[in-house]
């Protein structure tokens, strides 16, 4: 309709039967849209509701290892986690320590390091090997394919790592 006063605009509304929506406040001069605000409403709700219908939730799957398990049963909770990373999800890899197995944690880091080179998918490290209570644990995503290798050591916090 081009730039009216606001009088003008809000008896053009009436004459009409809608409504006068403020659609940018801000600007000089405001701008506003002559609906009907049930309808505009609805349609907003609604594409809310499509919005969020689209957006995966990225869930957490968990994983556990022992720092006895054979490379075989490696490779299957590899190939397990690897399902996960593909499906979107975060992996937490947890290893449970008993007994005297506490006492060996540069060992444990080692089977978690020969567990991650199995992994045949990218992935960026979220959380380092972290120490908890029953043992470690650390958190892998799904990263992205790169061929450069300058940053891409398993210590380094956030890095992504391609096998």
């Amino acid at each position: 309709m081009g730039e009216i006063s606001t009088e003008e605009a809000i008896r053009v509304a009436k004459e009409r039967g809608l409504d006068l929506l403020e659609v940018s406040p801000d600007s000089v001069p405001p701008v506003c849209r002559i609906v009907d605000i049930g309808k505009w409403k609805y349609e907003q709700a609604k594409k809310e509701r499509v919005q969020r219908a689209h957006q995966k939730q990225v869930e957490t799957k968990g994983v556990r290892i022992s720092i006895r398990a054979s490379l075989h049963d490696l490779g299957i909770r590899a190939r397990q986690s690897e399902k996960f990373l593909n499906q979107g999800d975060k992996v937490r890899i947890e290893m449970i320590l008993r007994g005297r197995e506490r006492a060996n944690e540069a060992f444990a880091r080692e089977r978690f390091g020969e567990f991650t080179s199995l992994l045949a998918v990218p992935y960026k490290i979220e959380q380092d090997i972290k120490r908890e209570p029953k043992g470690l644990s650390m958190i892998i995503a799904k990263g992205r394919s790169n061929n450069s290798q300058n940053n891409n050591m398993p210590g380094s916090e956030n890095s992504i790592v391609s096998p």
